[in-house]
């Protein structure tokens, strides 16, 4: 058993649980494919880990916005761009995950990297929140999207709330509470769970 891909704490949604041998070999294939998230920006303020699991580290005034003024900023982050990933994330860092060095009190610098967004559409606009749907590669982190956003718009920017609502062609209307996996589990029916590889 394995998983193509991992969801942040405060992220919830699609994750892809691959079970028998046959399906874990195509785990790297399953991690490459296009995922799609839907997510809340809260402007103002950051966090050590740009979302609001970590601790708040700045404030700033945020400036008068239209959904015009972010929809054109939004253009600067769709195709390949450049990204530094969170300090506090799974990527390694001379061997270690960033994660654990940075809990550990080191100082992390992540390297800034290539990232692809094929998309970003705002769904939603009600200032210092703003509600975005991405469609992106691998490795592009919605946390530093959320950061980099903020700044580029003259304040500071975290992610409060994250679903990832597709991974390929699974959808998040086709997935599998914890819950109701376990009590299928329980009651004989866990293969009615299972879905064929594409």
């Amino acid at each position: 058993m394995g998983h193509a891909g991992t969801l942040d704490p405060l992220a919830s949604g699609v994750l892809l649980v691959c079970v028998g041998r046959g399906v874990t070999r195509q785990v790297p294939r399953l991690q490459a494919l296009e995922k799609e998230y839907e997510g809340t920006i809260l402007l103002g303020i950051q966090t050590d880990t740009d979302d609001l699991e970590g601790k708040v580290i700045q404030e700033k005034i945020m400036p008068p916005l239209t959904r015009e003024d972010v929809q054109r900023v939004l253009g600067e982050f769709t195709g390949e761009i450049e990204q530094v990933p969170p300090v506090y994330s799974a990527l390694v860092v001379k061997g270690r995950k960033s994660y654990h060095l940075a809990r550990r009190g080191k100082n992390v610098q992540p390297q800034s990297r290539k990232a692809f967004v094929k998309s970003i559409e705002i769904i939603s606009f009600d200032p210092p929140r703003i509600g975005l749907r991405v469609v992106c590669g691998k490795g592009t982190y919605i946390r530093a999207l959320a950061r980099d956003l903020g700044e580029r718009l003259g304040t500071c920017g975290v992610l409060e709330k994250l679903v990832r609502t597709r991974i390929g062609p699974y959808e998040l209307k086709q997935s599998w509470t914890l819950d109701a996996l376990a009590g299928a589990a329980r009651e004989g029916r866990f293969e009615d769970a299972l879905m064929a590889l594409p």
